[in-house]
């Protein structure tokens, strides 16, 4: 038997000392890197490979120090400067224990000296891999049940993260990304002197705070932004989680800067895609254990935005830019060829993929605040209105509201007379296109078409379908259409056809009122309600235009609604309206109430 942990001999002294029932070859076998996984960690070994009867074989040796392969019970030699080559490659890291970066590294080499190989449990891909863990997961803390898929999915990332220190976690939108970072924090919850920091656009502040109250109440958070952020880093210590805004992040660089975070996850990650863009440039500098960006879009426009998510992930990983550029220019064969890279630290799964695991209908409430100069804005109008109209302010004001909630410029010249369906749009230097909500919705539709879905957007007022479209100029290659109060009867059928027969992404922004009724929109899988409705079943019914019988995908379902405003109070309306189904309670025994809190509630922060 050979010793492998004796200091490994050269060829030549085996060869003047051949152990008992062995024999020597002289004939040098080419060398080959063998790069694989055990008990969860990335090793390299050196072999020598040969061709027998067509068939080609890899020996292994005993050690990365030794030139020579047991093959049965032949020794044969590989080159003499094999081992020192491979420890060149390595650059001072132990080959029993190599990062996943230097594994993507040794796999790019072009050597002519030596070839790599890696064992398909290296290059498994994520979603892939996640599918062989445990449907159940046990998470201390977790107020939540997880679909078979999502607990696979933290587990995965447990074990990913782990092994390489970052991922990029690419769920398609609607299959709960928020939650499983959630679980994946509770199984190891940040101490406050590390904690974790999630950086997302000002849209989608709310959700997370939201989402942390609902699923883990006993993990303590702060919102880092406005005018009373932390001024010393020692302030960011204080939760388990810190949550801040791209904008926030760049500003309060230096304070992020001044201790290793255990955890730093980017939403909405394309926002860091262009390696040139400040955002980028800044969040990489923030000292880190863990990194993941989330998005269901990791690849955009070019190649390069995967090299700049995976790079913050896993710095890196993918090498220098200007190397990758020109190794991976825009390319099928090269993004296949980068896929089998970087697969292995991405979970991207579509809805079709798990759809078993999911009911047919996923409802998701997306809250949304209002910045502070809209926040404003909708106070003055509330005071402006009630000075207006003091007989029916109540319900005009309310009218108003939502009005601004829907978007600050829409406008009606009478409130009290006017056709609220059919309200104008005024340009305002001060307030801008791109709303808080807007950019939720952007969002929503960007990730929705690159993965070639159809979507029905729900609005009360028309003119929200002008100023989408507008949003979203840069979109190509996308259908739009509309159907409101104003359009013909008879032409309903033939839009909704055109909807449904175009051969990719579309999108169909409807008024409740008007399409609520009579219209099957089985193409569409994803529905948004940009605008809150006081009746749950007008919602309702506008909701089953795509989720009915005919349906063969689950459809996801959100509604976007301001915090602090006329739009909570009218979603909290709307689920005490259907509890109430099966009631006999008079609906109108809480109108004077609700309409009340709608005037009082304030977006604005003290």
């Amino acid at each position: 038997m050979i010793d492998l942990a004796a200091q490994p001999p050269s060829f030549e002294a085996m060869a003047t000392s051949v152990p008992d029932g062995f024999s020597v070859s002289e004939r040098i076998l080419e060398p080959v890197i063998l790069i694989g996984r055990e008990d969860g960690r990335i090793q390299v070994r050196l072999g020598g490979r040969r061709v027998v009867r067509g068939e080609e074989k890899v020996f292994v040796a005993p050690s990365p120090g030794h030139a020579w392969v047991a093959d049965g019970n032949v020794l044969r030699p590989i080159p003499a400067d094999a081992p020192a080559l491979l420890s060149r490659m390595l650059g001072g890291e132990p080959a029993e224990n190599i990062s996943y970066p230097t594994a993507i590294r040794l796999l790019r080499a072009c050597s002519d000296e030596i070839a790599v190989q890696a064992a398909p449990d290296v290059l498994h891909a994520g979603k892939l891999a996640a599918e062989e863990l445990s449907a159940e997961v046990d998470i201390p803390g977790l107020h939540a049940d997880l679909f078979p898929y999502q607990a696979r999915g933290v587990q995965w990332m447990w074990e990913t993260v782990n092994r390489t220190g970052g991922l990029i976690l690419a769920d398609e939108m609607g299959l709960g990304k928020t939650l499983q970072i959630i679980a994946l924090l509770l199984l190891d919850p940040p101490e406050k002197t590390a904690p974790a920091l999630i950086v997302c656009p000002t849209s989608l502040i709310a959700n997370w705070v939201r989402e942390f109250q609902k699923f883990a109440p006993g993990i303590s958070i702060m919102v880092h932004r406005g005018a009373h952020r932390a001024g010393i880093y020692r302030d960011l210590q204080v939760a388990s989680v810190v949550i801040t805004t791209y904008e926030t992040m760049v500003n309060d660089v230096s304070i992020f800067s001044s201790f290793e975070w255990s955890w730093v996850i980017c939403d909405e990650a394309q926002a860091i895609k262009n390696p040139h863009s400040n955002r980028r440039k800044a969040i990489v500098t923030i000292p880190r254990r863990h990194s993941i960006p989330m998005t269901g879009t990791p690849v955009e426009n070019t190649l390069l935005d995967l090299w700049s998510l995976a790079d913050f992930a896993i710095p890196g990983m993918l090498g220098d830019r200007t190397v990758f550029e020109a190794e991976f220019p825009d390319t099928v064969e090269a993004g296949k060829a980068l896929g089998a890279l970087t697969d292995p630290v991405i979970l991207k799964r579509r809805v079709r993929d798990v759809a078993a695991d999911l009911p047919e209908r996923i409802d998701i409430d997306l809250p949304v605040e209002l910045d502070d100069r809209l926040a404003r804005h909708y106070d003055d109008v509330r005071e402006a209105t009630l000075q207006k109209y003091p007989v029916a302010g109540a319900l005009v004001a309310t009218l108003q509201l939502q009005l601004v909630c829907a978007h600050p410029w829409l406008r009606v010249p009478d409130a009290e007379t006017a056709d609220w369906d059919d309200v104008k749009i005024v340009t305002h230097d001060e307030l801008p296109l791109i709303t808080p909500k807007m950019e939720r919705v952007i969002d929503l539709l960007r990730e929705a078409f690159q993965n070639g879905r159809k979507v029905i957007v729900f609005a009360l007022f028309n003119r929200i379908g002008d100023l989408l479209r507008q949003a979203c100029k840069d979109f190509t290659g996308v259908h739009w259409g509309a159907i409101n109060g104003s359009t013909p009867q008879q032409e309903r059928q033939a839009i909704v056809d055109a909807f449904t027969e175009f051969d990719g992404a579309a999108c169909l922004v409807l008024n409740p009122k008007a399409a609520g009724a009579g219209l099957n929109i089985t193409a569409a899988t994803v529905v948004i309600h940009f605008t809150p409705v006081w009746n749950p079943a007008l919602e309702a019914q506008a909701s089953a235009r795509a989720h009915r019988r005919g349906q063969t995908e689950p459809v996801t379902i959100y509604r976007l609604f301001y915090k602090n405003t006329v739009e909570e109070v009218m979603l909290e309306r709307s689920a005490w309206k259907s509890d109430l189904a099966n009631e006999t309670v008079p609906v109108s025994s809480r109108d004077a109430d609700d309409l009340k809190r709608a005037l009082e509630i304030s977006p604005v922060r003290t």
